[in-house]
């Protein structure tokens, strides 16, 4: 008992070292890849796993639409196509008033501009404005413009450009703000002036909040397309038998989708977009969050389904040969569309024009596209590219200040998903009225929604050396992880009166970081528990890796995420699987005898609950400065962007992380000084409202005191629970 009391307080010496003087405790080499060199890729090994995962399920949808020949096959497959279109981005909202109000009109020699507000959905207004020859006979066709990523929205010189070019020839154009941009900034910071982000972040940002609730943002894009055409075909003007649309990058996204979706569009230009998503993967990974719909990949569809699933309406791929959209992938898609276009006969109206030139609008292409609305819309003229006027971008503001934020307020995509959030959590309140029911359903809806797949098999560790220090030995192995990658693992054992409880510690900074920099794991080598580190996927030795891609948020690579949730495969469910791989280990190593828990630092607190979930010999489960909830995550305006990777898209359908921790019961959890969505320590009060479930679940379990909820700030009481929590 008195060498007990002497080892404990040796290792809360260790741990006031942490908490007062922030100093490394020790140096010890828990580095493998620069010895392994076959592994020297190791910290890609997230986004290639989730790659391969893609290319798999992009290669089954290779061979099944190769076996399309007939009419009625192609015919067939659009029909599935637009169920599964319709069910990834829907559903979407009833058709409200659009309550369109002209706020001015600039008129020209050649063309009137009526500066237009609208509500797509209520009080979310989107501004844009409709360009009209002068001289119009009868109705004219009309042509939606959709603008790519940039601060001013439509206003920006190249956009204004085609447009302009476009309204010579004598067409109706109606070009629009997307959210995010021109007058729509989302995060508009009115002390300063500008935006805390840039366009595509601006879609991210809050498109990351949508997934976790089940959904892409795409789906706001393209009801904004949708209620612009709402609008045009109510114009005299217009003739609602002739639209077309088209635009650029961001632009082409937008004309793609809405053109997949609105059968008003009867011709679509979308132009340096196309491409195929095995391309986009292999070169510059996963788009902003509207380019990617929720399960795409999983089910089984790519850029060509948005054309093929509008046979035979006429479709013009507008691309360039250095786009980082891919060229081969836009020359590969549109090879494959053809084949759709000439079984329902119609060859013809599928066309691709490219030009010799980077992510940009050429002379070549858009004349191309000028002939392209000439002859599918019956306008026919001059196709030459003419140098035309263009305004300053302020004499296109729709609004007084140039901000809907500053001026009409109304709603964004945080404060729409937010009300779909409150929904979500009323629902999953309601279930859990009926514990026993909603308990037993839990774990299902767990696998169905993160893609975690318990290891079928564990493979061989590797030895990597040994340290032998005066009061612990380190050893160092490599153990098969879910992909074709191995996971590092560091296992510090106590020279002697060694406990037989072995602790697994994995950090949001990674091993090396733990090893040397946090105390913890020496205070519990010294109070005799062997302690195992290691890294997961996108973690420490394993990360983040080269893809950060353009959503790429205080060096939180969005995109990364955006690629598992295209799959089905979510980063916490692989990671998870990883953690069961460990856990594994630790038992072949230690004997059946051993006892495994775990602590988890930060956002691996998420990752860790979902692992525990399905490996029971986890028998205790600690989690240290953890966020509690995705909810909280999904309603906080500004929220922590390095939460991300650790929420499960989809997840609020069915369940959260306070759901986890229910199903643990009667296993010891302790939850140590939790975090709120923005980072900040939650109150007391807060905390106890997040977990009111499991601390329910445990009570009416007569396991009260297996969950232990601390925001201690005293080191030595803070050390004591974790001591008890041990034993």
């Amino acid at each position: 008992m008195k060498v007990r009391w002497i080892l404990k307080s040796m290792a809360l010496v260790a741990l006031l070292v942490l908490f007062v003087s922030g100093r490394s405790i020790a140096q010890d080499n828990v580095s493998l890849f620069n010895y392994w060199k076959y592994c020297s890729d190791a910290e890609n090994s997230l986004y290639k796993h989730l790659c391969s995962r893609a290319f798999d399920q992009l290669s089954q949808r290779t061979a099944e639409v190769g076996k399309l020949q007939s009419k009625e096959e192609w015919m067939q497959r659009q029909a599935q196509v637009r169920e599964k279109l319709l069910r990834l981005i829907g559903p979407f909202p009833q058709r409200t008033p659009l309550n369109a109000r002209v706020t001015e009109v600039i008129k020209t020699k050649n063309y009137r501009v009526e500066k237009v507000i609208f509500e797509s959905l209520p009080g979310y207004y989107v501004t844009s404005a409709l360009f009209i020859p002068s001289k119009i006979r009868g109705k004219a066709p009309a042509i939606l413009y959709a603008c790519g990523h940039t601060a001013e929205g439509f206003r920006s010189d190249v956009y204004q450009h085609v447009i302009i070019n476009l309204v010579m020839k004598g067409f109706v154009v109606f070009a629009f703000d997307p959210v995010g941009q021109g007058e729509r900034l989302q995060y508009f910071d009115q002390e300063t002036g500008k935006p805390r982000f840039g366009s595509t972040h601006e879609h991210s940002y809050p498109g990351a909040q949508c997934y976790i609730s089940g959904y892409s943002p795409t789906k706001y894009f393209i009801w904004d397309a949708v209620r612009a055409i709402d609008y045009l075909v109510t114009r005299k003007e217009v003739d609602p038998l002739r639209i077309g649309m088209t635009g650029r990058s961001g632009g082409g996204t937008q004309t793609a989708y809405a053109a997949a979706i609105d059968d008003r569009i009867l011709a679509a230009a979308p132009e340096c977009f196309i491409t195929s998503m095995k391309m986009v993967l292999k070169t510059i990974g996963p788009q902003d969050a509207e380019q990617n719909l929720f399960h795409m990949i999983k089910e089984g569809l790519d850029h060509a389904d948005l054309l093929e699933v509008r046979a035979p309406k006429p479709t013009l791929i507008i691309s360039t040969t250095r786009d980082f959209f891919s060229i081969q992938g836009a020359r590969d898609t549109y090879r494959e569309a053809r084949k759709s276009y000439r079984a329902l006969g119609f060859e013809g109206h599928i066309m691709m024009s490219e030009d010799d030139d980077g992510h940009a609008s050429t002379k070549k292409n858009r004349e191309a596209m000028y002939a392209f609305f000439q002859r599918y819309l019956d306008n026919p003229g001059d196709s030459a590219d003419l140098d035309v006027e263009i305004f300053d971008p302020e004499e296109l503001w729709v609004t007084e200040t140039g901000q809907l934020s500053t001026t009409l307020k109304g709603e964004t995509i945080f404060s729409l998903n937010k009300k779909i959030v409150q929904n979500q959590a009323e629902v999953l309140k309601a279930s859990r009225l009926h514990i026993e029911q909603y308990l037993e359903k839990v774990p299902e809806s767990v696998l169905e929604i993160c893609g975690f797949e318990y290891p079928r098999q564990f493979g061989k560790a590797i030895f990597s050396g040994r340290y032998v220090k005066d009061d612990y030995i380190l050893e160092k192995f490599l153990i098969p992880g879910s992909g074709d990658y191995m996971l590092p693992i560091a296992l510090f054992k106590p020279s002697k009166n060694m406990v037989k409880e072995i602790v697994l510690i994995m950090d949001e900074q990674g091993m090396e970081y733990a090893a040397n920099h946090d105390s913890l794991f020496l205070s519990l080598l010294r109070l005799g528990y062997p302690v195992l580190l290691f890294d997961l996927p996108g973690i420490g030795q394993l990360g983040p890796g080269y893809l950060k891609g353009d959503a790429y948020i205080d060096n939180i690579s969005y995109n990364q995420w955006f690629a598992g949730n295209m799959t089905g495969k979510s980063i916490v469910g692989l990671r998870a699987e990883d953690i069961v791989r460990v856990v594994h280990f630790a038992h072949n190593y230690g004997g059946e005898s051993i006892t495994v828990s775990a602590l988890a630092h930060g956002i691996l607190g998420s990752v860790l609950l979902h692992a525990a979930v399905f490996e029971p010999e986890i028998k205790k489960i600690g989690l240290i400065r953890p966020f509690l909830s995705f909810e909280d995550i999904a309603i906080t305006r500004d929220y922590k962007p390095a939460y991300i990777p650790s929420t499960v898209a989809g997840a609020l359908n069915k369940y959260d992380l306070p759901d986890l921790i229910a199903v643990l019961c009667p296993r010891k959890v302790m939850v140590v000084n939790p975090v709120l969505a923005d980072g900040s320590e939650a109150a007391t009060f807060k905390i106890k409202e997040q977990l009111t479930f499991p601390l329910k679940v445990f009570s009416s379990k007569n396991a009260g005191g297996n969950l232990i909820i601390t925001n201690e700030k005293g080191v030595y009481e803070l050390f004591n629970q974790l001591s008890d929590w041990l034993k």
